[in-house]
């Protein structure tokens, strides 16, 4: 598949990394030699600099015979610009535009980006989806990270392995037999630095980070085999007032109309426009690491503090304090990944990766095959997959014992018209069947061939 992503920043540069690794042909196009120099320098791919939205430009990147392009660059309007150029003048088959700005998104104009008007056929809204992100981990105890799949019937689910977990050094085989009627199957681990998909006879030893997928009926079970019970969090301070907190605030307030919500915004016009558009959260004006601000908003009595300013390092520290103070757990949004290393050893409990977020949005478009969802796991270690099986498929009509998928690959739920099935031995894909699989990066390519769309299926 030949891409163009049009922007080298952190979301580029991600996009165009997986891409890059899957042996697609990407070029990227930025105004900031720089950028286009760094890439050119670490990924296999083109670089052209110049303005995304101009046809000299995105000739030059190839957009005559391009399969796709993504447009990232931080203006809405060269993203929107770039995908109108790119569908009139060279017929690109597929556009993806990065749109932030939610006036454009308004219901009310959703007919902006029909084919005969502005041509997208993809809007993502990072903002949107990373709120979204974090108010699905404050609904799951302990939760470092919660993701649907097939209409949330199925849920992946990232936990710590504590002193008090209760199946410490026991092999995940012998989850089966203590929970029987438990629809969970562990799908990878992390631990130190290292991500593996388990086998039968692995452990969970304290500290690690397990993801197990689980039928969403069946979650407080599981997350009650793992040692937690708490309740969702109803008493939640957000530091920043930015896109992503109002849009949090929002969320939450919509999803839980009793929750306990106080916002600390550092700019004064800001606060008081982020508090004319909630129902009923407290908005303080201040710095979220002034620590007598921090008292204000009774910090000590929230369940859960999550820090999404613009600054890695405010959200670090306020993070850090609220933790001081008190706070069940603290979340905070983090664009540089070199942070994630320590972050759980100076004592904030989770990090959330926005450009982790915005390219699983994308990547469910660029994978070929009858993928329906896709997340990436660890920057790109590993990615979870939402498949249709079609009866083409090699994987359906036989045991997946005899599949031989390999260490790379493990499947975690299978749904049959609308019943979640945990996959043992025995257990047979059906076609039509909605699979839920986990797969390390290099084995990407064998999960699109298995839900590959062949000529003699139609």
């Amino acid at each position: 598949m030949k891409v163009i992503v049009c922007g080298a920043g952190q979301v580029g540069y991600a996009i165009a990394q997986y891409l890059a690794a899957a042996n697609n042909d990407v070029t990227v196009i930025d105004r900031r030699a720089e950028l286009i120099h760094k890439i050119e320098e670490n990924l296999d791919l083109q670089g052209v600099v110049g303005h995304a939205s101009l046809p000299s430009v995105l000739e030059k990147a190839g957009a005559a015979d391009a399969d796709m392009i993504v447009a990232v660059t931080y203006a809405d309007e060269v993203n929107m610009i770039a995908c109108q150029v790119a569908h009139s003048l060279f017929n690109v088959p597929m556009r993806i535009a990065r749109v932030r700005q939610q006036d454009y998104l308004q219901s009310r104009w959703q007919d902006l980006f029909r084919r005969d008007h502005l041509p997208i056929d993809v809007v993502i809204s990072p903002e949107v989806e990373v709120a979204h992100a974090i108010a699905l981990r404050l609904e799951v105890p302990g939760a470092l990270n919660v993701v649907s799949f097939a209409e949330d019937r199925v849920r992946l689910v990232a936990i710590r392995i504590t002193a008090e977990t209760p199946v410490i050094e026991t092999p995940l085989r012998q989850l089966t037999y203590l929970f029987p009627n438990l629809h969970l199957v562990c799908v990878g681990v992390v631990r130190g630095d290292r991500f593996f998909i388990p086998a039968a006879d692995d452990q969970l030893l304290v500290g690690d980070e397990v993801h197990f997928v689980v039928e969403t009926a069946h979650l407080h079970r599981a997350l009650a085999a793992f040692g937690y019970e708490a309740a969702a969090s109803d008493r939640v301070v957000i530091a920043g007032g930015g896109n992503i907190g109002l849009f949090l605030a929002r969320e939450l307030e919509n999803r839980r109309p009793g929750i306990n919500l106080k916002i600390i915004e550092a700019s004064e016009e800001r606060a008081a426009g982020v508090a004319d558009r909630l129902k009923k959260a407290v908005v303080l004006n201040g710095d979220a690491r002034d620590l007598d601000l921090l008292e204000e908003a009774n910090v000590a009595a929230a369940e859960a503090f999550v820090a999404v300013t613009n600054s890695d390092e405010v959200n670090i520290m306020s993070g850090l304090l609220a933790k001081y103070l008190g706070c069940g757990r603290a979340m905070a949004l983090l664009n540089n990944a070199s942070y994630n290393r320590i972050l759980y050893r100076v004592g904030i409990d989770i990090a959330v990766n926005p450009r982790e977020t915005t390219v699983s949005s994308i990547l469910r478009h660029v994978r070929r095959g009858r993928i329906k969802a896709v997340h990436t796991i660890r920057d790109g270690e590993a990615e979870i997959y939402e498949a249709e099986a079609l009866e083409t498929s090699p994987l359906v009509g036989r045991p997946l014992q005899e599949l031989r998928l390999g260490r790379s690959i493990l499947i975690g739920a299978i749904v049959r018209e609308g019943e979640v099935i945990t996959p043992r031995a025995d257990t047979e894909i059906r076609a039509r069947d909605r699979v839920v699989l986990v797969a390390r990066s290099e084995a990407v390519k064998k999960v699109e061939q298995l839900f590959a769309v062949r000529v003699d299926y139609f």
